[in-house]
């Protein structure tokens, strides 16, 4: 998979809830062979990349709906870039990522956040075409994307990354990696206090000062509401909240059935 440029760029474009930040900080630091620019670097890295002389470079970030345009910059400058790219299966991932706007301030119901039937949710049904951002990652750059799956990660966190090293030719020292969660899952009743919560308080990341200090005091209030109401639910009773779940699985269910072509397509992409 190297190609022959004098620099080799690898650019895992995420995408997010597949694994992302397990690989940025566990895994992709522990790379030898190959120069890591972290996503908290990334908006730096075609600089970085002109500015120094490896052969090889991994590139990382995570995008969802900025997919194409942050990759059709970038190969603006590096068209010889082989991309990389996780994917979760729809249902799981769609309910994943609602979970995570949830605690991050979302305050509206599963089919806000997705709307299968009307598409009028905050993502929308091209967002899950799995196919459509293969096709993206194959006009904007001269390689062939490698397509990887978030369920072998989980499953088989070693084998994926020794398939990972094989593919980008690089070596790990496994004594140093820590393979433990990194993230914890928060229960339904607590995502649903913090709905409930959501109800009278804003808790959406955002800035509204521009001053550096005192949008470090904003972030530090939103997180005290936040992670107080998380840790609160776990002594109110389940009833309090109702019985109706954060997400219907009939939900899930049709979004599973709506990309099981697609998802199929993805499971047979040669790498």
């Amino acid at each position: 998979m190297i190609v022959t440029n004098k620099k080799n760029v690898f650019f895992h474009v995420g995408t997010g809830k597949t694994g992302s930040t397990f690989l940025q900080h566990q895994v992709f630091p522990k790379f030898e062979g190959i120069y890591y620019i972290k996503h908290t670097r990334y908006k730096k890295a075609k600089k970085i990349i002109d500015a120094t002389n490896f052969t090889k470079y991994l590139v990382s970030s995570e995008f969802d709906q900025q997919l194409e345009s942050e990759v059709k910059s970038f190969s603006s400058k590096f068209p010889q870039t082989i991309p990389i790219i996780v994917f979760r299966r729809h249902d799981s991932y769609i309910a994943s990522q609602y979970k995570r706007f949830v605690k991050n301030g979302f305050t509206g119901g599963f089919l806000d956040f997705f709307d299968l039937e009307n598409d009028q949710g905050y993502f929308k049904k091209h967002d899950l075409d799995y196919c459509r951002q293969i096709r993206i990652l194959e006009k904007y750059f001269d390689q062939k994307p490698l397509v990887l799956f978030y369920q072998n990660l989980k499953n088989d966190t070693s084998g994926f990354i020794k398939t990972l090293t094989k593919l980008l030719d690089v070596s790990i020292n496994y004594q140093k990696l820590n393979v433990k969660k990194r993230h914890v899952s928060y229960s339904e009743k607590q995502l649903k206090a913090i709905l409930f919560i959501g109800k009278y308080i804003n808790m959406k990341k955002r800035r509204i000062f521009k001053n550096g200090l005192l949008h470090f005091f904003w972030r530090l209030y939103l997180g005290s509401i936040r992670y107080s109401t998380l840790h609160i639910a776990k002594c109110i009773p389940e009833s309090f909240f109702g019985s109706q779940a954060l997400i219907p699985e009939n939900e899930l269910e049709k979004v599973r059935n709506y990309y099981r072509n697609d998802w199929e397509q993805c499971l047979v992409y040669p790498i």
